[in-house]
């Protein structure tokens, strides 16, 4: 039995992105989709003392003519602000040093040229960091002809899998076609995020929906996956 997941690429995405790719045995970018203006391609959420907050990484207008993994970082003023923003919103952080040292490499030591590019590596990293021996591919790599059902059925096939996990807003996107699923041979599963535990954040209310640089920064590496999957692997 061999798990799958096919999912674009987000920036600094939130926990139950990371409990995805937990779930499955390989883990597909899904990044040769049209890049679509004001998503989580290229941005996310922050939570620090000053409340919820906006990290935004801009894009031209253009862009929504491209596939995601065609997307170019032009402007690079807003490294800056970013590097800036997590570093001086998390420095009373109980957990800073290992928040800053995600920092100093995202963001010192590369001039990132394509937006998947950049996400993916972060992804990868932190998916490291935690534990995760899940296999990452590329969309690319594979067959995409056909409709766009066939095309993550194409992709299913080659890697042998057995369930194809996505989330719950896949759920429109699927509509009417889950038996093309059955009928080769792959059972669908959509995702249930549960309620992730709380914990204790630089202000209050407790915000759930935010990157998972918020967890970097509040707890020890090895506590940080009980509040997401329930354990440690």
């Amino acid at each position: 039995m061999k798990k799958a997941v096919i999912l674009q690429s987000n920036y600094i995405p939130w926990k139950g992105y990371f409990d995805l790719i937990h779930d499955a045995d390989i883990f597909i970018f899904y990044d040769v989709v049209k890049y679509t203006k004001n998503d989580w391609r290229n941005r996310n959420t922050i939570y620090t003392k000053n409340g919820k907050q906006w990290l935004s990484i801009p894009i031209e207008a253009s862009a929504v003519k491209l596939t995601i993994n065609e997307v170019e970082i032009k402007d690079q003023n807003w490294i800056e602000n970013h590097y800036k923003s997590l570093s001086l919103g998390y420095k009373k952080a109980p957990y800073f040093n290992q928040l800053d040292e995600l920092l100093s490499d995202y963001y010192t030591n590369y001039r990132w040229k394509l937006l998947s590019d950049f996400n993916q590596y972060i992804i990868k990293d932190i998916s490291k960091r935690l534990g995760l021996i899940t296999i990452f591919r590329n969309a690319e790599e594979f067959n995409l002809e056909g409709n766009k059902i066939e095309k993550l059925i194409n992709i299913l096939k080659e890697v042998n899998a057995t369930t194809y996990i996505t989330g719950p807003a896949a759920k429109d996107y699927l509509n009417g076609m889950e038996n093309l699923f059955t009928e080769s041979g792959i059972s669908l599963e959509y995702k249930a995020y549960p309620a992730y535990p709380a914990y204790r954040q630089l202000t209050e209310p407790f915000e759930n929906s935010i990157s998972i640089l918020d967890l970097v920064a509040n707890l020890s590496w090895e506590e940080i996956p009980a509040h997401i999957w329930g354990k440690s692997h």
